[in-house]
């Protein structure tokens, strides 16, 4: 029996299509630690629930794709029960680390009979929705979709075959992620296509470029827009 609990929203077969959103459930003086300053820890846990919110609601609005949330820790599952939108599966992350959370998810959408699975962060929320599109559809002349992180790092990787050693040997969090990723890709004779650079909200230039990009659309992440705007007139 698979490790994974995987509660459907109804029996329907697999689609061709599963896009997988990772989150962690915020908690102050562990979410987002890097804004603090200028937020409390209080308010950085709360902001990245916004940007969460906002990234999920994003995700939704792809065609053609079933949804996973794929969460941390497990005991949290009421909690992204309330907070994921209709019609998403929620999944508890499995493995000591990211790159085992990664694979492990990737593989199990694979393994239920979905031809392409895409994986993304969740605190890049006003990343445009044709390169969530472009993920998939590169899938059928590429192995591997990966976004490209403005910071080193993907804010998302896709495949159609499961490819353990793309999460091996890889130094996370750090700068050296997508250079080691696509050396794997090239020792594995993989073609890649590369999606265009966005970036993740983790540091307070990334912030400010946020803040700039809302201020022009506040309606690609309106939860994030809103708190912005409530924590500013405080």
């Amino acid at each position: 029996m698979n490790a994974y609990i995987l509660m459907k929203m109804n029996d329907q077969l697999p689609m061709d299509a599963s896009l997988i959103v990772v989150a962690k459930k915020p908690e102050p003086g562990f979410t987002k630690t890097r804004l603090c300053p200028p937020f409390t820890p209080e308010a950085a846990a709360e902001f990245y629930r916004c940007l969460m919110r906002d990234t999920l609601e994003l995700a939704a609005r792809v065609q053609g794709a079933d949804f996973t949330l794929a969460f941390t820790p497990p005991p949290a599952l009421e909690y992204f029960r309330h907070l994921a939108p209709n019609g998403f599966q929620l999944m508890p992350q499995k493995g000591a680390d990211l790159g085992e959370r990664l694979a492990n998810a990737l593989a199990h959408h694979l393994e239920l009979g979905y031809r392409k699975a895409v994986i993304m962060n969740s605190d890049g929320p006003t990343l445009p929705l044709a390169y969530l599109e472009e993920a998939f559809v590169a899938l059928d002349h590429s192995d591997v979709t990966l976004g490209m992180g403005h910071d080193g790092g993907y804010y998302l990787i896709g495949v159609k075959q499961h490819h353990p050693q793309l999460f091996h040997d890889i130094a996370w969090s750090t700068a050296d992620v997508i250079s080691q990723t696509l050396a794997a890709c090239l020792r594995l004779q993989l073609k890649v296509h590369q999606l265009p650079e966005w970036y993740d909200v983790d540091v307070a230039t990334d912030l400010e470029k946020l803040r700039r990009d809302l201020a022009q659309n506040p309606s690609s992440a309106p939860y994030t827009y809103a708190f912005l705007q409530q924590l500013d007139k405080l």
